[in-house]
């Protein structure tokens, strides 16, 4: 099947190639089977953990072929309702395998007012299954509830990884998100927050890493509502091979947004001659009294920098892991779950071989 989807909120000129992202072939499952490959752990009694009995439509989401593969035919269905104050942590540990190969999947977490929770979500081939995931996330952060969420992708390169991620924030709602897209051979995400509330604060941080035939297609839209509504964005990758990633990033200061502030940068380094990096950052803006900047850029590693950690005797692959590592610390040590963190390191250094 070919598909079409993940557009920009905003058209430009079709030679840009990155209206929306366009992928052929690609195969679609059509029987599903129950996904078994889920466990819950953590502080599992602090969070309240149903069975969804609702869909709801995304405003942009991965388009309407995916939304209604979701509506028809999932096979996890959760609502996660948080309602601590003390920063428990819930993690949803997904592993992907010949007899867990196909997730289609709705979620809604709830975070109710004044909570403040950490939840993490793992998405993780462990064996070289072609696996095919389909996820729909809905985050509701109600008045001044506060939250990290984490989500990682590390399927293999022949999985297909489609994630759609949508969040209303209230008055003085905290919610920070960090992504770590490492895996599929096509990962695409959606990403869209409403700062609805008076001093909303939305945070993304992603780390992307692509390499062999990858393709990574990333959509995040925030649009500010409220007054003082801050919105941010920060994504660092590298790519190699003959990778080919595209970067669409929008803030959106909507009327009566007074005093808000929106920033977004994304940088990429490009680690062969055949990678392929197209970006689109973009401010909108019908609300006078607000400030907004963004930034994108890209560029291979500094060659004296190279030169020099080669001659304290790393080879040139290991000198390149250190300064990509290094250039991903500030966001990877922003989690908290040391377990975690030392995993998404031992993926680092598998993908940069």
């Amino acid at each position: 099947m070919n598909l079409e989807f993940n557009e920009t909120p905003i058209r430009t000129a079709k030679n840009y190639n990155i209206n929306n992202i366009k992928l052929e072939n690609i195969e679609i499952p059509e029987n599903i089977q129950e996904f078994g490959g889920l466990k819950f752990l953590g502080d599992i009694t602090d969070f309240e953990i149903l069975e969804m009995n609702k869909f709801t439509e995304f405003k942009y989401g991965n388009g309407e072929f995916l939304e209604n593969q979701i509506k028809d035919k999932s096979n996890k269905n959760i609502n996660i309702n948080a309602i601590n104050n003390e920063n428990k942590e819930l993690q949803l540990d997904y592993k992907f395998s010949k007899d867990n190969k196909n997730l289609i999947e709705n979620i809604e977490i709830n975070l109710k007012e004044k909570s403040n929770s950490t939840i993490i979500l793992k998405y993780k081939s462990i064996d070289n299954t072609d696996a095919y995931q389909n996820s729909k996330i809905k985050v509701i952060a109600n008045k001044e509830a506060k939250a990290h969420i984490i989500i990682l992708n590390m399927l293999n390169n022949k999985s297909n990884n489609f994630i759609a991620i949508e969040n209303v924030l209230e008055e003085n709602a905290d919610v920070k998100y960090t992504i770590i897209d490492f895996g599929g051979k096509n990962s695409v995400t959606n990403y869209y927050a409403n700062l609805n509330g008076d001093n909303s604060n939305n945070s993304l941080n992603t780390i992307y890493l692509g390499n062999e035939e990858q393709v990574i297609d990333l959509n995040y839209i925030m649009e500010c509502y409220g007054k003082k509504a801050n919105a941010k964005m920060d994504v660092k990758g590298a790519i190699d091979g003959i990778c080919k990633k595209h970067f669409k990033g929008t803030i959106d200061f909507k009327k009566g947004c007074k005093k808000a502030i929106g920033d977004e940068k994304e940088y990429c380094t490009i680690l062969s001659d055949t990678a392929k990096s197209i970006s689109l950052p973009v401010l909108l803006c019908t609300e006078e009294d607000v400030e907004g900047s963004h930034s994108s850029a890209c560029g291979k590693i500094d060659q004296e920098e190279l030169f020099y950690l080669m001659t304290r005797g790393l080879t040139k692959t290991e000198a390149q892991k250190l300064i990509i590592r290094a250039g991903f610390n500030e966001i990877i040590e922003d989690i908290e779950n040391e377990k975690i963190k030392k995993e998404i390191l031992e993926q680092i250094d598998m993908k940069l071989v």
